[in-house]
């Protein structure tokens, strides 16, 4: 007989088996952390087209440490989950916590920066990231995708909220909380390793680690020997490769980070950029993709692809563009499906351990020269690292740091993943070698390319529609004002820095009567409050206004003297490190604090569309897109008027784009007058608003961002009109602007300007890191005394040679001195009714006249809109063709998506 306890002990190994057969069926949970790179979108569809019975995509959290800014990536991830009917995915990103100076991580620490620059707060350096480029196939081409999400894309009902929005801290928190989960690093490895750090009792949730990043081996043909890798310079892929030919932009971004990561303790594999090299998009594979793009995800995809070829720099895509993030993903779930197989191969990779180390500073170790926060200056070093250890030497300080050059210290190898023994190694499995196709009749060389393709192209788990399905009656129509209607007011450019007291101030010029002022360009300027890629939005409140015959232009991404002296593409952030990344900064203004999610949506968009009239490489698809740049717009609008006209010029951020046209021969004599938002003329006792850098008592943010540009304004004897910080500040009631605009005409600009001022207003209430918000507000003053009667708002003004400090010491940066000798008269508004101020305002919006075309904030579109080019806009509900799950967010959607512009301006 068998005994009890026996039996018993049967059936508790029989319920053990059972238990384990049952983990075994659940799906396999996946964390996603990305810097929404294309190669990044790619790899998620790739995840989100898996048997959700097998792979579960858990939560994503984004890098904005990367290739992207978190305002824009945030909402484009939004779309692409409403697309794939994934909404239940939750999306983390940022933070507002820090790191104190003895290493003290605060809870729902921010990812925008590398921890080596973590600070209390979310504003800092570039010291890594300024290898990305800011513009033309950098973070403008990703925060845009290219301008072809906007076209695409569907919207959903999630967008960015301030105070609202996930962090990436918290998003992951709960994620691996819940375990056993599988993270997959597509980007910098910030956000993860601040949570390792943090949280390390949750370590045992995470089952592994896939991660997309560093270099390891040469791929070089000239190399023969792996363990001599520097004789061929190409280990790494940043550029320019002067200082540091070693590593990779995902581990480069971060080298801390993705030390503590590796040595974490959990497994990791790896899949280096020696592998992804191995794995390029060759022709046959994007001939194929052309060919196949069954499903809306694949037909975005491709679209993307196409762009980032048909704009590439020289004729070496289909060699240099690989399958990164794509393949890193393709390989681990191969891994993930055969895990309990350890003998299986990966289907899609050769696989090889290796013992690694990520390489944070440079020897010699423990010298103290200023370039190491983590150690320099600190009687404890931070983290407990040692005084002496791998991380006490010196690290790299840009793309051009002296030390990286000298002849005597070598180059630097901040980020190398480095094949070491002893203590410091890791033992990681890498990816190697991409492997080649098993049918031998296929065009596609490699086994994974046929993968990719099935996957994206399986009917299963597919998206739901795009912007066109979305609304079945959309169509693009441009909203052109009459060309043959004459304009006696005076030419205007605005330059705008795209903040939001910009959009305030757009909005009242796009109002104020045509025989007053005629707005005949924008130029938006990336050196202040937003990033490039919110043009988009200034095209959105064009369109609404129907005014898409004004032209906008990009101007500068980088302050004067701020540009790679060699690669103009890279540069500094001296001036611009000043303006936080997160809530208050960034963030909020690239997304318009989401609001402008629910503007109708311009058919104009930013595009990376060029032509080799332009200077391109080669013509692309619709070269006549090409996105206009500042010069650009200045030259048209130049060429536009009469003989006897000159432009005036409102100037409401940084003077940038303001000094570079200065400059082009013959612009000074086309110059009226400029109006300059900025600068702070106290009597001595009144500070400046430059809370970031609390040194400088005195600037004021414009001027502070480009000095060397304003210097230059400010010294060139045109007639100019300063509408100064202390003005501004008198003028930032919000209390008082609200009220007014309260009782006002409710035209949808003026339901905008409420909404919008409404948001700033319970944001400077509610959150510190928003007590600035009156700063935005004063902006409009500039726009107001250009174009209104000034005897009605009894505005005064003084005479004043001023002098702008550009150069020296930062706590006198960007201050304006009065100078006798030297310095250029300019006018100084000193004095204004602001009740009179607020009325008009408020006034100027509320009139019907010129009022939107397209309705906004959930007004009704209106019926019958008659157009100067003799267009009928009829506006019609259709949320009835679609299934009705989804018709309540299709009707909202469709009210201001059935008309748009398709028709664009060369």
């Amino acid at each position: 007989m068998v005994s009890t306890g026996i039996l018993r002990m049967m059936v508790l190994i029989g319920c053990g088996g059972f238990m384990m057969n049952i983990l075994d069926a659940r799906p396999r949970q996946i964390l996603v952390d990305t810097d929404l790179d294309i190669d990044d979108i790619f790899a998620l569809f790739y995840l989100l087209k898996q048997n959700r019975s097998e792979f579960d995509l858990q939560a994503i959290t984004i890098n904005a440490n990367g290739w992207s800014d978190a305002g824009h990536a945030v909402n484009h991830l939004y779309d692409i989950l409403f697309m794939m009917n994934r909404d239940d995915i939750p999306v983390g990103v940022g933070g507002e916590g820090g790191i104190s100076p003895d290493g003290v991580i605060m809870p729902e620490v921010g990812g925008y920066l590398p921890i080596i620059d973590q600070g209390m707060s979310t504003e800092g350096g570039c010291r890594y990231r300024q290898a990305i480029p800011l513009g033309l196939r950098g973070r403008l081409d990703i925060n845009t995708n290219y301008g072809l999400r906007k076209g695409f894309l569907p919207k959903g009902h999630r967008k960015y909220i301030p105070l609202k929005q996930a962090s990436a801290q918290q998003v992951m928190k709960d994620a691996i909380a819940s375990g056993p989960i599988t993270v997959f690093l597509m980007g910098t490895h910030t956000n993860f390793a601040l949570f390792l750090m943090t949280n390390p009792h949750l370590k045992r949730n995470v089952e592994h680690i896939y991660a997309m990043g560093g270099a390891i081996r040469s791929t070089c043909s000239k190399v023969s020997d792996s363990s001599q890798p520097a004789v061929c310079a190409n280990i790494g892929n940043l550029f320019p490769q002067d200082s540091n030919p070693y590593a990779e932009f995902n581990f480069f971004g971060d080298p801390f980070a993705a030390y503590e990561v590796l040595h974490s303790g959990i497994p990791v594999t790896l899949v280096p950029l020696d592998a992804t090299r191995t794995i390029p998009v060759d022709k046959n594979f994007f001939q194929a993709f052309e060919r196949r793009q069954d499903t809306y995800e694949a037909q975005y995809c491709f679209q993307s692809l196409k762009m980032v070829h048909d704009t590439w720099f020289n004729d070496g895509f289909h060699e240099n563009y690989c399958m990164w993030d794509s393949f890193m993903a393709g390989v681990a779930i191969s891994k993930m499906r055969n895990q309990q197989n350890l003998e299986e191969e990966n289907a899609f990779a050769e696989m090889e351990y290796m013992n690694i180390t990520v390489v944070t500073s440079n020897k010699p170790y423990g010298v103290s020269d200023g370039s190491n926060p983590f150690i320099d200056g600190l009687p404890v070093p931070k983290f407990r690292l040692r005084n002496n250890g791998v991380h006490s030497g010196h690290i790299q300080m840009g793309m051009r740091d002296p030390f990286c050059e000298a002849e005597d210290k070598g180059t630097c190898q901040d980020g190398y993943t480095e094949e070491v023994t002893g203590p410091e190694a890791v033992r990681v499995l890498v990816a190697t070698k991409a492997k080649p196709s098993q049918d031998f009749k296929s065009s596609l060389t490699k086994e994974f390319y046929e993968s990719f393709l099935n996957v994206l192209n399986n009917p299963e788990q597919s998206g739901r529609f795009n912007i066109t399905t979305q609304c079945p009656q959309y169509k693009e129509i441009v909203l052109m004002q009459d060309g043959d209607i004459k304009s006696t007011g005076k030419p205007v450019v605005f330059d705008m820095d795209m903040s939001a007291g910009d959009f305030l101030s757009l909005l009242y010029l796009l109002k104020v009567p045509r025989e007053i002022i005629e707005l005949k360009g924008i130029i938006a300027g990336s050196t202040g409050w937003a990033t490039a890629a919110t043009v988009d939005i200034v095209y959105d409140v064009l369109h609404m206004m129907g005014r898409d015959d004004i032209p906008v232009g990009l101007g500068d991404a980088f302050a004067h003297e701020q540009t790679d002296p060699t690669f103009p593409a890279i540069g500094d952030c001296k001036y611009r490190k000043a303006i936080p990344h997160g809530g208050g900064g960034f963030l909020d203004s690239d997304t318009l604090y989401g609001l402008s999610r629910d503007l109708p949506s311009s058919p104009r968009r930013y595009t990376a569309e060029n032509s080799m009239r332009y200077g391109a490489p080669r013509n692309t698809d619709h070269p006549e897109f090409r996105q206009p740049l500042a010069v650009d717009v200045w030259k048209s609008v130049t060429k536009s008027l009469d003989p006897a006209d000159k432009i005036t010029i409102l100037s409401n951020g940084p003077l940038t784009n303001l000094a570079s046209i200065i400059h082009l021969t013959n612009s000074s004599s086309m110059i009226q007058d400029i109006y300059v938002v900025g600068g702070h003329v106290g009597d001595g006792n009144e500070r400046g608003n430059l809370r970031t850098v609390p040194r400088n008592k005195f600037a004021e943010f414009n001027m502070f961002l480009d000095p060397l540009a304003a210097k230059a304004v400010l010294a060139s004897g045109l007639n100019i009109t300063l509408i100064p910080l202390g003005m501004q500040r008198r003028v930032s009631s919000f209390p008082r602007i609200l009220n007014k605009l309260q009782i006002a005409n409710r035209t949808p600009e003026a339901s905008l300007a409420h909404h919008l001022l409404t948001t700033l207003w319970n944001l400077q209430r509610k959150h510190k890191r928003y007590r600035h918000m009156d700063l935005f507000l004063g902006e409009i003053l500039g726009a107001v005394i250009l174009a209104s009667n000034i005897s009605h708002l009894n505005g005064t003004f003084q005479l004043k040679p001023l002098k702008v400090l550009a150069d020296g010491d930062e706590s006198k940066i960007g201050q304006i001195i009065i100078d006798e000798k030297r310095g250029k008269p300019v006018k100084i508004l000193r004095s204004i009714n602001e009740e009179a101020y607020y009325e008009h305002f408020a006034e100027v919006l509320g009139n019907e006249r010129q009022s939107a075309v397209l309705g906004t904030y959930g007004e009704p579109q209106r019926v019958n809109t008659e157009l100067h080019a003799g267009v009928t806009v009829v506006m019609r509900e259709t949320s009835n063709l679609l299934p009705l799950e989804f018709g309540l967010i299709l009707f909202l959607l469709c009210l201001h998506l059935i008309v748009c512009i398709k028709t664009r301006k060369q």
